[in-house]
């Protein structure tokens, strides 16, 4: 008789766990390398060989939250981050994110943030 192995992940559990590390190998792909496009939802249930309504339903059963707001999130961090610890101008984080227009960039960031980057970035130099 032949005993299968235990699984220790759902196949849910498992899906959510090679979306995040989709996620955070685009997420260095984007920062490393200029001018690269942004994945969509879509394109990250391709790279998991499922229907991209059955990632959306799958991520958001397990954590709660949409494959756009992970997404969204890692953006805002990384861009918080480069707004901190470089002097990249706004235009060239936009761009390293996927955005055409730069324009768009600051609307995503002040939504997200409360805040244009440029604000971000002024209210830093004061506190510092």
């Amino acid at each position: 008789m032949i005993t299968l192995p235990k699984k220790h992940l759902t196949r849910k559990e498992e899906i959510t766990e090679d979306f995040l590390r989709l996620v955070d190998d685009h997420m260095a792909e984007l920062m490393s390398r200029p001018e690269t496009r942004r994945l969509s939802s879509r394109d990250f249930a391709a790279q998991l060989f499922i229907a991209p309504r059955h990632l959306t339903n799958t991520i958001k059963l397990t954590t709660g939250k949409s494959p756009c707001d992970f997404m969204e999130e890692r953006i805002l961090l990384e861009a918080e981050k480069l707004l901190r610890e470089t002097t990249l101008s706004i235009a060239e984080i936009a761009y390293k994110f996927g955005y055409q227009e730069p324009t768009n960039f600051i609307k995503f960031f002040k939504g997200m943030a409360g805040v244009t980057p440029l604000q971000y970035r002024k209210k830093l130099n004061i506190a510092a």
